[in-house]
């Protein structure tokens, strides 16, 4: 409550839109004004206006400004010569509606990795307080969608002076004095929530549906922290942000926010396709049954273990399935940088199967912020013969892992494919073996369009982050799932690998520049050939030139099937599946090959995400060859999301 100290009227002007749409269009502040009122007396004793540089797409009238780091540290200099102390509790900000701090200042502060000044976070909505301060009138106003809606109805005249630009701070100090001289006091100041509170949500809890998006198109890598930076200046409810995780327990690129109130979540909306970095997001509404479906947990276990107050959460994978907690914790307690779990043991969490049987991921605890780099850093290190991937985790994806990990795996609860045609006979799954529905062939491209490259000579132990590192700047310039490792019929490195690009002048830029340059794999050293090409190219080459006609086109969304001359299309036979999170097995040696081997084929391997595409022989198989051997040509391992499939030998 302010009965006596200072509000300072703030004007923020983008290079973009202005008005509701302030901040909508990523555009920089070119313009901060601020008229300092003393409400003691009611009088103004002071008034700046400052040109602020844009550093994205400099302006040359601009250039005789600022930076904003240097108008923000100005202002507060400008303060304190008037005796004010910005920082007092007595000192407040107005600005006309929320976008000037929440949809401009604060976005644009996170991007440039700037910190503003904790008197930022605390405002009051001058809209807002019009509405109170009116609210007993005879004739109560109606809400204002404008500052000339205020002025009109206070019977205050607009400013008509010289300076245009100092127009619309000025009429706002108008209306804050007429306020103030009826008697009016502000109070309820609006806040600017700068840290993610972690949360826990039950299934049974009562969510509003009008203050949830989903935002899409998300790094893979990217944490809640990330997420709510993206959507700074608005405040996400505790507990509040829940990345989404694919059937194969990887993040999808997706998430989901909710926000304190309704307001929040439209502003939220309007910050569709801005960027994290070179990538933009999309934002859409979303439902509150969305976010209990992937925030909600159902577990006693899981509760328990999230209520003991950690700042951080680590999600290990990879573990051996007899690891223990003691083991776990000699691997972030020794070796360089040594960082303690929070609670010892019972910071510890194991994914476990409704059954028990262990499936090598892992949760750990860690009591502060300052403990994250330390624990990531540990990335990739060994327990035992096992290298332990380590992400950064959020309350939602304990929830959404340890509900899957319970459900049971049961043929009545595993999708089935459609029936076969009365003439067409499906083998049998071997014994133990459960069906599994096919998902759509989604991944690999299409077209003339030479948006893709082809790399060959490859190191045989290469990943997908050694080509990664070997395409150095290009690599930003991979699509979603881009990255396709080439593997012959047993199931080992071919040295070859696709890469779907964002554009046929990437493709080209990339072969230009990385062909014949040599990949260096340890001690090895090997010259890579890089070549441009498209995504028909890509599939000519995988079935070695031969395509039926019948055949489904590859970015058909429906089922795929099998193509037997006699028979027609018919079903595929059943595969192995894996239910999440269990660690992939080596698809080399769970592959059924159907009757007809010589027939090119398309198979999903759903449970552990990843596509194997079988080609053709150039030539019959010989006589007296049999099993895996007399397979020819090629298999085509698609890694989904760029994420490494490893084996499960422990």
């Amino acid at each position: 409550m302010i009965s006596g100290g200072w509000v300072c009227a703030l004007h923020v002007r983008t290079a973009g839109l202005g008005g509701a749409a302030l901040g909508s269009d990523e555009e920089e502040v070119v313009y901060l004004a601020y008229i300092v009122i003393d409400v003691s007396n009611n009088q103004v004793i002071g008034e700046r206006e400052y040109a602020v540089r844009p550093t994205r797409r400099p302006s040359e009238e601009l250039q005789t400004g600022q930076p904003l780091e240097v108008v923000v540290q100005q202002f507060e200099e400008f303060a304190r010569s008037l005796q004010v102390d910005p920082y007092s509790p007595l000192f407040r900000l107005v600005t006309d509606g929320q976008p000037p701090l929440r949809q401009c200042l604060y976005p644009e502060a996170c991007s440039k990795e700037l910190t503003l000044p904790a008197y930022y976070a605390r405002f009051h909505d001058l809209r807002k307080e019009f509405m109170r301060a009116c609210a007993l009138r005879a004739v109560p106003p109606p809400e204002p969608t404008a500052l000339q809606d205020m002025l009109t109805y206070l019977g205050i005249p607009p400013y008509t002076g010289d300076n245009f630009y100092a127009a619309e701070v000025k009429d706002m100090a108008s209306v804050i004095r007429r306020i103030i001289s009826d008697g009016f006091r502000l109070e309820l100041p609006e806040t600017i929530d700068l840290l993610l509170e972690t949360g826990i949500c039950s299934k049974d809890d009562e969510i509003d549906g009008n203050c949830i998006v989903r935002a899409r198109g998300l790094p893979w890598q990217s944490s809640d922290q990330d997420i709510a930076k993206f959507f700074r200046g608005l405040n996400v409810a505790k507990g509040g942000v829940a990345l989404c995780l694919s059937p194969q327990g990887r993040r999808n690129g997706e998430a989901l926010v909710r926000f304190v109130s309704q307001e929040h979540r439209d502003m939220a909306l309007k910050r569709h396709k801005h960027h994290i970095g070179p990538r933009y997001i999309e934002v859409y509404r979303a439902s509150g049954e969305d976010f209990l479906s992937v925030a909600g947990g159902a577990t006693c276990e899981a509760a328990a273990f999230l209520s003991r107050g950690a700042q951080v959460i680590v999600r290990m994978r990879g573990l051996p399935y007899d690891a223990t907690p003691a083991q776990v914790l000699d691997f972030f307690s020794t070796g360089d940088d040594p960082v303690q779990v929070l609670d010892g043991a019972e910071g510890v969490l194991f994914v476990r199967r409704a059954d028990g049987r262990a499936t090598g991921d892992a949760f750990v605890l860690f009591s502060k912020e300052e403990d994250s780099p330390k624990a990531l850093s540990r990335h990739r290190k060994l327990i035992g013969q096992r290298y332990i991937e380590l992400f950064r985790s959020t309350t939602a994806e304990v929830q959404q892992v340890l509900n899957r990990s319970l459900e049971p795996r049961t043929p009545a609860s595993t999708p089935t494919a459609a029936p076969l045609p009365a003439h067409a006979h499906a083998p049998a799954p071997a014994e133990g073996l459960l069906p599994v529905a096919l998902v759509p062939q989604h991944v690999i491209t299409s077209g003339t369009a030479k948006d893709c490259v082809r790399l060959r000579g490859l190191p045989y132990e290469a990943q997908v982050e050694n080509i990664l590192t070997f395409l150095d700047e290009f690599a930003k310039n991979i699509v979603v799932q881009g990255v396709h490792m080439v593997y012959n019929a047993q199931g080992h490195p071919s040295g070859e690998a696709f890469i779907q690009m964002d554009s046929e002048t990437s493709a080209f830029l990339c072969a230009q520049q990385k062909h014949h340059r040599y990949m260096t794999f340890g001690k090895k050293q090997r010259y890579i050939e890089v070549f441009q090409c498209s995504g028909d190219d890509m599939n000519l080459v995988l079935t070695g030139g031969v395509t039926p006609s019948a055949s489904p086109k590859v970015l058909s969304p429906g089922p795929l099937t099998y193509y037997y001359p006699t028979l027609g299309p018919t079903l595929p036979p059943p595969l192995v599946y894996w239910g999440y999170p269990t660690p992939p097995v080596s698809p080399a040696h769970y592959y059924h090959p159907p009757h007809h081997p010589q027939t090119m084929v398309t198979n999903t391997y759903a449970g552990c995400g990843v596509s194997w595409r079988r080609v053709p022989p150039p030539h019959p198989p010989s006589r007296g060859v049999s099993g895996m051997a007399n397979i020819h040509g090629q298999l085509v391992k698609l890694l989904v999301g760029s994420n490494l499939i490893r084996s499960s030998n422990h």
